[in-house]
């Protein structure tokens, strides 16, 4: 018994064919289907304009920017807009972090610069959260301050 081998003809790449449950295999020039992720949930306003404050104060305060002019020309805005956003900062701290932390979802409490320019305008903070209150989201929950119940504290009365 002999074999014979031709030398003139190269044998042909293997080719393996196997089938992955859950894939599927697609044509030339078709294309898989995109799943649509959801839209993410876009930050108020006026937490951004609060942000963006925050971020301008650190950068005055490094030495980057010398005035509002400087945050002016920044941002490409005027000196007005620069000291409306800057006087955010001259909202009392927990209502600052009350406003950093609105999440923008559809039960988020919709609040305007313009509110927030009234309450800025007070200089006591005390006054700024009467204020604060005093708006209609005030009964939403993202607006209100934590509850903290110390143990053994004696409730005080502060006149004025």
């Amino acid at each position: 018994m002999t074999a014979t081998m031709e030398t003139n003809a190269d044998p042909a790449p293997a080719r393996v064919e196997m089938t992955i449950p859950g894939l599927r295999r697609f044509e030339p020039g078709e294309h898989p289907p995109v799943e649509k992720a959801a839209a993410p949930v876009r930050l108020p306003r006026v937490a951004r304009l609060m942000a963006l404050a925050i971020k301008y104060d650190g950068m005055v305060s490094r030495g980057e920017l010398q005035d509002y002019a400087d945050i002016a020309r920044l941002g490409y805005i005027t000196r007005a807009r620069a000291t409306q956003i800057m006087n955010l900062l001259h909202l009392a701290p927990d209502i600052q972090e009350r406003l950093l932390f609105l999440d923008g979802g559809p039960a988020s409490p919709k609040i305007t610069e313009r509110e927030l320019r009234t309450i800025a305008a007070s200089v006591y903070w005390k006054e700024q959260r009467k204020l604060w209150k005093s708006l209609a989201f005030a009964g939403h929950p993202q607006t209100q301050a934590p509850q903290r119940h110390w143990p053994n504290s004696r409730s005080a009365v502060l006149v004025s």
